[in-house]
């Protein structure tokens, strides 16, 4: 219905129409207003959850640094503590006097660099071949290193330490290093053979045209590109062995003491069957979770993509 409005002209009143179109936008404006509201209480819900699953992310982590700092009878109760109970160094004074920690450390580090340097330097070289080159047995290669990723590396213990016992490897450092070193070719390689194959082929051609052997082209052009894809392979290899347990008790035997152990398998040997040391623990485990956390920050500047982009005309 449309509204009316009085107009008074020369002593006369007059009733006129108001056009449709003048009340029209207040219409679309009251319609406009109404999906605000769904649009707000949509975002609320989406920050509630996000909120909900930051927690429950979180406070694992918190709950750890806490129980780093409480006496080691605060721990054994079911009440909980946001903050630390018997706030004490005992833990940390207990884990860097009284425990080989720095040599757990030290042989973490030792095998898992090592692992990584092998594993992505053989990885990243076959990656290479199977991404440029076309011969006999590739696609036979590629199917066969895809079944390998799908197999249960547990299921090949027995095997692994069979061949480590004939090679007079168990308990050493070495023999973990080249268990690692073989299951991480897979996953690198065909992680790196992916990101190969977006790079376009032209880059190298032009390289060599300029003088370049094609082993340079593939060390001063490729290599530089394929950063990214090194450093998420470089950054799996290495986590993958930092958190490992499994291998690792076949390879060094977790139930032997001395500091010939990594990390996960020294805090492994401190429980026994009527204690466990939640305190030292938590302690523990917050020192050595720093050069992971170092090496995270190091690794992820190379975390960049898009350098080839435009870099060919079509």
């Amino acid at each position: 219905m449309n509204k009316q409005i009085k107009i008074e002209s020369m002593g006369e009143v007059r009733t006129l129409p108001i056009p449709l179109a003048e009340v029209q936008p207040r219409r679309i404006i009251r319609a406009r207003r109404a999906p605000r509201v769904g649009a707000t209480l949509s975002l609320i819900g989406i920050y509630a959850f996000l909120v909900v699953m930051a927690v429950f992310a979180l406070f694992p982590i918190y709950y750890v640094i806490q129980a780093s700092f409480a006496g080691a009878q605060n721990l054994y109760t079911t009440d909980l503590h946001l903050l630390p109970a018997n706030f004490t160094f005992d833990n940390y004074t207990y884990a860097f006097t009284q425990l080989p920690l720095l040599n757990w450390i030290a042989n973490t580090i030792l095998v898992c660099g090592l692992t990584t340097v092998f594993g992505v330097i053989c990885s990243t070289t076959g990656a290479y071949a199977l991404a440029r080159f076309r011969f006999a047995g590739r696609q036979f290669t590629l199917r066969g290193l895809l079944a390998l990723q799908a197999f249960p590396a547990l299921l090949a213990l027995p095997a692994y330490y069979l061949l480590l016992n004939a090679m007079n490897l168990l308990n050493n450092l070495l023999g973990l290093i080249l268990i690692y070193s073989a299951g991480a070719l897979v996953f690198c390689c065909w992680n790196t053979k992916s990101y190969l194959d977006s790079l376009p082929i032209e880059l190298e051609h032009a390289a060599m045209l300029d003088g370049a052997t094609p082993f340079q082209a593939f060390w001063r052009i490729v290599l530089p590109l394929a950063s990214p894809a090194l450093a998420v392979s470089a950054l799996f290899t290495f986590t993958t062995g930092w958190n490992e347990f499994a291998l690792a008790n076949l390879v060094l035997n977790a139930n032997s003491s001395g500091s010939n152990l990594t990390f996960i398998l020294g805090l492994f040997s401190l429980q026994d069957n009527f204690r466990t040391p939640w305190g030292i623990f938590a302690a523990s485990s917050i020192v050595i979770s720093i050069p992971l956390m170092l090496v995270f920050l190091y690794v992820q500047r190379y975390f960049k993509s898009g350098l080839a982009l435009g870099s060919v005309a079509n």
